[in-house]
């Protein structure tokens, strides 16, 4: 048996499964924030310009959110717990924005629905999707760099902590 090529086989496997858990709380944060954004814009009647400006801004500030919270409850300072948060996240967080908007300006009407219209529904959890595909590449090349959510990971362990 070729041990070095099972080793290799483990840590794709591990490699994938962190850019995946990655992906998905990143999603977490950019859902939360995407979605308030959109119905906090539609019942203001903003513009389609403006709704995506607000639901990208409470995208980052949900995602960042997320992976600051867990580092703060293991004792991490607030600046420290930032820095490597925003380290971490923005790159992915980003991808995920800009492919999400995209599809919810290509689909037709979805900008234009409103709240109890469920072409708005459907459109919505299309863009996360396609925005999840679009972001897990991007954190599983960060993850192989030792980057991103290595980041964190690291910083977890060397507190005791086992990440989640």
């Amino acid at each position: 048996m070729n041990h070095g090529s099972h080793t290799h086989h483990t840590n794709e496997v591990t490699t994938k499964q962190m850019a995946v858990s990655a992906t998905l709380h990143c999603l977490t944060g950019c859902a939360i924030g995407e979605v308030t954004g959109l119905v906090i814009g539609l019942i203001l009647g903003l513009s389609a310009i403006a709704t995506i400006g607000l639901a990208i801004t409470l995208a980052f500030l949900f995602g960042y959110a997320l992976s600051t919270l867990p580092l703060l409850k293991a004792g991490v300072s607030f600046k420290k717990a930032l820095s490597l948060v925003l380290a971490a996240d923005t790159l992915s967080i980003a991808t995920m924005e800009i492919v999400d908007n995209l599809v919810m300006l290509i689909i037709p009407g979805a900008m234009a629905a409103g709240l109890v219209n469920p072409v708005f529904w459907i459109s919505m959890p299309i863009a996360l999707t396609v925005a999840f595909f679009a972001a897990y590449p991007v954190n599983k090349y960060l993850i192989t760099k030792n980057k991103g959510h290595m980041l964190l990971m690291k910083h977890h362990e060397h507190s005791g902590h086992h990440a989640h």
